[in-house]
């Protein structure tokens, strides 16, 4: 009854559910041993010590320590640690399976030490590579370019709660042809990226929108503020992408990865220390406190950005392993609320939405992936049009510009 078409995407719908669970359960646990670390040095620690919360000698020295453990780590175990996530691809060839518990600990570290990068990077390495070796050996039939897809697209699925972000990624990775529609080829990814996302739906309730004043009606003038604010967004990131490769040049010529992460760690905690608790970790969480509660001035959010950006680089420099999507987002939210305190007459939904816009675009390169996350901050439908346009002029002002990538270790 099935035409040889629906067959072959049948035959991947089984592994794609398995690889989709697992990828989601994975990113749990480990999250959730991050979590437990995390409580552990930054409130049971603090209230042993009589220490105040967020202290400004506690940050540095946490900080510091997290960077000196993450070097050890990379120097000592097996597989140092995975790849230098600075010089790689969200989405590489899989790593060796001896580098898996080593990229672990390090990931798990950083995030619980309060760095500025997320978990997306590791996450994906980690569950590519066993769904290459585990999967392989489960179903042969499976080459490893497909495990490799499906892990991404189900840890992209786990990340964010649903496949929408891995449907509009692998959209234009995964070509057509006449044979083969692009449907056929999205059909496996996106199984697992909806396995993924409802598994991860069952545990927590990931929830990455703002509080933002509704936006009842697009107007022209919207239109060319926001693309203003994208191409801030732009510039202030696109100084990031020049620091980037240089910094982690500078920073390798150490040669010791313990001496490295620890100075790296220990400019981590001063920054901390000048930015406060909302600059530290990876900031989802952080940033909606910057939208509840306390009102900030422009000058806070001003250094909320600029410093989160700062700490970004530094730990990406640095080698610590984590991500740079989810600290991005953060920024482009900081920004544009401090655009919306200046120019009140643009309505915040508009500023942070475009921010956020230009802020992934540069990080990521990837427009689909800045559309969604963009959508996903301010979730209101009015604004699909306007960040549709916006991100034309966006995406003009970085055609040819160099991606935020450092180079191969010294």
């Amino acid at each position: 009854m099935l035409h040889p078409r629906a067959r072959t995407m049948l035959m991947l719908a089984l592994p794609a559910l398995l690889i989709g669970i697992a990828s989601s359960l994975i990113l749990l646990f480990m999250m959730r041993v991050a979590g437990i670390l995390q409580t552990f040095l930054w409130q049971t620690l603090p209230a042993t010590f009589g220490v105040s919360l967020f202290a400004p000698g506690w940050i540095i020295t946490i900080l510091t320590l997290t960077g000196i453990a993450v070097g050890l780590v990379i120097r000592y175990v097996p597989g140092h640690g995975g790849p230098d996530p600075a010089s790689e691809p969200l989405i590489s060839t899989p790593v060796e399976s001896r580098a898996l518990p080593g990229l672990a600990l390090a990931m798990i570290l950083g995030l619980a030490g309060g760095v500025s990068l997320g978990p997306e990077h590791p996450i994906m390495a980690i569950n590519v590579a066993l769904a290459v070796v585990l999967g392989g050996k489960l179903f042969p039939r499976v080459n490893s370019l497909d495990w490799t897809i499906l892990a991404a697209a189900g840890t992209i699925g786990a990340l964010f709660g649903t496949p929408v972000a891995a449907a509009l990624i692998f959209s234009q990775t995964l070509n057509s042809t006449n044979d083969v529609p692009l449907w056929d080829k999205l059909f496996a990814p996106l199984m697992a990226a909806a396995a993924g996302g409802v598994t991860t739906g069952l545990f927590v309730h990931p929830n990455f929108s703002l509080p933002i004043a509704h936006y009842s009606q697009l107007h022209l003038t919207d239109i060319f503020s926001g693309a203003v604010v994208a191409a801030i967004a732009i510039a202030l990131g696109m100084v990031a992408v020049w620091c980037l490769p240089r910094l982690h040049t500078l920073m390798h010529r150490l040669k010791n990865p313990v001496l490295i992460l620890g100075v790296g760690g220990f400019v981590l905690g001063m920054l901390g220390a000048l930015g406060g608790p909302q600059t530290l970790f990876k900031g989802v969480d952080e940033m909606q406190q910057l939208a509840f509660g306390q009102t900030w001035t422009v000058y806070d959010y001003f250094l909320f950005a600029v410093i989160k950006l700062a700490a970004l680089v530094i730990a990406a420099a640095c080698g610590f392993r984590g991500g740079r999507i989810f600290p991005a987002v953060f920024v482009g939210v900081a920004l544009g609320l401090m655009l919306h305190e200046h120019v009140d007459a643009v309505p915040a939904a508009v500023t942070v939405s475009c921010a956020v816009l230009g802020m992934v675009l540069v990080v990521t390169r990837d427009g689909w992936l800045s559309l969604f996350m963009a959508a996903v901050i301010v979730p209101d439908t009015q604004l699909l049009p306007l960040l549709c346009i916006v991100m034309l002029p966006a995406w003009l002002l970085l055609a040819g510009k160099p991606l935020m990538v450092a180079g191969p270790k010294d």
